[in-house]
């Protein structure tokens, strides 16, 4: 699992950042990648990246502003021609259905594989399965603005082979019912609970990753205990009214959520074009002088997280 940032500025395109996009990696847990919000080029930028647009199973879009979106049709039109052809599921505030379909069909895109779309009405569950769950949250954006919460099972723990093989057991079925949790009888009567033969659990990881927002409480909710929040800092500490002006957010409030929701590490992204070169340091410090553990986001960083 590991994170790689596409686009890390705010508003338009600069030099050095390109507007949102994150790709969420998980090809070890499930062979594709999650993608989050779709500014524009996000294309352009994924060609410097290891991510595949055929590997794209979801995109999930926080809110409808342009430097979120406008990348979206492009890349959905040239997973086509990259040999996409699995499946792909669209989650995003209401809206999000209207802009696909009339940019498919205005511009007389046709793509070989299915588009669903899941339009997000209400908080909560938005996608569960054996491996993951994803949690959407309310934030504080001039528009409908959701944050996400991804939070990845439990993993079963391994099964104690040498324990096994010192017992006299060869691979093979008993393996197999023992690793499931079942229990087996040896010939000589001797009952084996597959509990006693299977290691701890590894706990499943958690990443947070909001969307444009004022500080808010929803953000320290759907933050709360993960390894990794990625959470906007638009502006300096210092610009603290003008960030409320625009429903955005400083490095200090980003601090403070990561702070209070106790995560592991806090990344910093979608950063005005106002500050360049050296800024970056002291934005950067502003976040770490209240909660030491940040990192900020540049285009085409990648953010491995281990277990």
């Amino acid at each position: 699992m590991d994170l790689v940032f596409l686009g890390t500025g705010a508003g338009v395109p600069a030099k050095g950042r390109n507007v949102s996009a994150i790709a969420l990696q998980l090809l070890e847990e499930r062979g594709v990648t999650w993608l989050f919000d779709c500014g524009e080029a996000t294309q352009h930028q994924i060609l410097y990246t290891s991510v595949k647009p055929r590997r794209i199973e979801k995109i999930f879009i926080t809110h409808l502003h342009g430097d979120h979106i406008f990348g979206l049709p492009g890349l959905l039109g040239s997973r086509s021609f990259q040999g996409g052809e699995t499946p792909l599921t669209v989650y995003g505030p209401k809206g999000i259905q209207e802009f696909i379909d009339v940019a498919m069909r205005v511009s007389t895109t046709h793509v070989k594989y299915p588009i669903h779309v899941v339009e997000i009405e209400e908080e909560g569950i938005i996608f569960a399965d054996e491996q993951f769950i994803v949690e959407a949250g309310r934030l504080s954006h001039g528009i409908e603005c959701f944050g996400y919460r991804i939070i990845e099972k439990d993993i079963a723990g391994p099964l104690l082979v040498d324990k096994l093989l010192a017992l006299g057991i060869k691979p093979g079925p008993a393996f197999k019912l023992l690793k499931a949790g079942h229990s087996i009888t040896l010939e000589d009567g001797t009952q084996l609970h597959g509990k006693d033969y299977v290691g701890a659990p590894q706990k499943g990881r958690i990443v947070t990753i909001l969307g444009d927002t004022r500080y808010c409480e929803t953000s320290i909710r759907l933050a709360k205990n993960a390894d990794v929040l990625v959470h906007e800092a638009t502006f300096a500490a210092a610009d603290e009214e003008q960030a409320y002006n625009y429903f955005h957010s400083t490095t200090a409030q980003a601090a403070e959520v990561a702070k209070k929701a106790n995560v592991g590490c806090l990344i910093m992204t979608h950063i005005s074009s106002r500050y360049q070169g050296e800024d970056s340091e002291k934005l950067l410090q502003e976040a770490r002088d209240i909660f030491p553990y940040t990192e900020l986001a540049e285009d085409l960083k990648q953010f491995l997280m281990t277990r």
